[in-house]
């Protein structure tokens, strides 16, 4: 049916029935808010690139936290930057670090929220990179051990979920051996499962004191320009033992997490990364944007291409729009 019987403004004119017809909602609850937990005391620094998050002490990061759950978002996911970094990043899984000294302080000042905690070694080592170097490069098995001890020190310090970022091949079925083996079965893993190695990350870096020493993470992350292995990537995390999926970035790979949800029922999540807040902040602050409008559309994006969960620095300010 076409014009002139067809005329989709008679919907569109009115709010109400746009309302009654809208195909994709969003809800506080499929929101996640990173968090960047700093070692020592009354740290509470803005990152210059990030306008609005900061890098934290602990007592900071547990009001902030307090503040995440009032205005009902389900769930944080922490960063750790330790005191101290090398080669083997020891921190990630010293019973005394950064994150798992968060972990406890969270789950006892602030219960009910939910703690997801990012496992990997690049916050950590003195290098930058995701996990031991062997010969200018990262040693994929080596590195397996170290993850996995680290997550199973960040559940055994009151985690509710992991979430590993290394890309290392085999980390989930490491993960999953390891949790299983110390009663931990009930522990959900959300893997980046699709994280690919992009210029969007810079922010971040800032963030999490993260930037490589040297060379880059292209050896372990995915190239840009690949499609169909991101199906192969989600499919091996699905059979090692992922609970939950992701994509990482967001906005410029819409694509494959349309893919993804075409592909596998399951939970499926979606990292709208530092660089991508960080250019909406940027021309907002400029006049050139309306923040709140393009950040709910940015949000709906994320939901129209199939994500259950979307991890994003804007998760207070859309819980605060949601709410009126």
């Amino acid at each position: 049916m076409f014009f002139p019987q067809f005329r989709a403004r008679r919907i569109r004119g009115n709010e109400s029935f746009r309302r009654m017809v809208r195909e994709t909602t969003l809800s506080v609850n499929d929101l996640v808010y990173p968090m960047f937990s700093a070692f020592g005391s009354g740290i509470h620094k803005e990152i210059s690139s990030m306008p609005g998050i900061y890098q934290q002490s602990i007592e900071h990061i547990v009001a902030e936290a307090k503040e995440v759950k009032a205005l009902g978002i389900p769930a944080v996911l922490l960063f750790g930057i330790p005191e101290t970094k090398d080669a083997v990043g020891s921190d990630a899984y010293c019973d005394t670090g950064i994150i798992q000294e968060t972990i406890r302080a969270i789950k006892r000042e602030v219960p009910g929220l939910t703690v997801i905690t990012d496992v990997c070694m690049c916050e950590y080592t003195d290098h930058g990179h995701c996990g031991i170097i062997k010969d200018g490069d990262v040693d994929n098995d080596a590195t397996l051990e170290l993850l996995a001890r680290e997550a199973l020190s960040h559940v055994q310090a009151g985690a509710d979920m992991v979430a590993p970022s290394d890309m290392m091949d085999g980390r989930v079925a490491a993960i999953r051996e390891v949790l299983d083996e110390h009663g931990f079965d009930a522990i959900p893993i959300m893997s980046y499962a699709v994280k690919y190695a992009s210029g969007y990350y810079g922010p971040f870096r800032e963030a999490a004191e993260s930037t490589p020493q040297f060379g880059d993470r292209r050896s372990y992350q995915m190239d840009p320009a690949n499609r169909r292995e991101a199906l192969r990537e989600a499919a091996s995390d699905i059979e090692e033992g992922a609970d939950i999926i992701m994509v990482k970035p967001g906005l410029p790979y819409l694509d494959i997490l349309r893919d993804l949800r075409n592909e596998y029922n399951m939970p499926l999540a979606v990292y709208n990364v530092s660089g991508e807040y960080s250019m909406i902040k940027g021309a907002a602050e400029r006049g050139w944007i309306e923040e709140e409008r393009v950040v709910m559309e940015t949000m709906i994006a994320f939901k129209r291409a199939g994500a259950d969960i979307i991890i994003t620095y804007h998760a207070k300010d859309v819980a605060r729009w949601l709410a009126r």
